[in-house]
């Protein structure tokens, strides 16, 4: 299975982390993708996510946090479903020296996308 992190807006208003993984055999209909690479060392400062989407890091390991203070390391390999789309966000810090690669794939919002939470 691949792990995955879910990122949500609870009713404080806040991001909250969600442990999981993404389904096998799954499919769902997305309406975009893109890519993007990001330099080594970089931070980038609170902000919710612009859409529902799966961020699929192909290299690069970052340390997220969301308002309570805890944290997940998201690495090379692993998702990340942003779905906090309102409120507070998260925040990222890059660790290590390799520059983030990801590819955004981008939901209705609404859309089953597949992710499980760990029980």
């Amino acid at each position: 299975m691949i792990k995955a992190y879910q990122l949500i807006t609870g009713a404080d208003g806040h991001s909250h982390i969600v442990s999981g993984h993404v389904a096998e055999n799954f499919s769902s209909k997305a309406i975009a993708i893109h890519f993007k690479e990001t330099a080594a060392r970089q931070y980038y400062d609170w902000h919710p996510a612009p859409k529902t989407q799966f961020v699929l890091t192909l290299t690069g390991s970052l340390e997220f946090t969301v308002f309570s203070g805890k944290k997940f390391v998201l690495k090379a390999g692993e998702v990340l479903l942003a779905m906090d789309t309102k409120g507070s966000g998260h925040t990222w810090q890059m660790l290590g020296d390799e520059p983030w690669r990801r590819a955004y794939v981008v939901f209705e919002e609404g859309e089953n996308v597949g992710f499980v939470a760990d029980v």
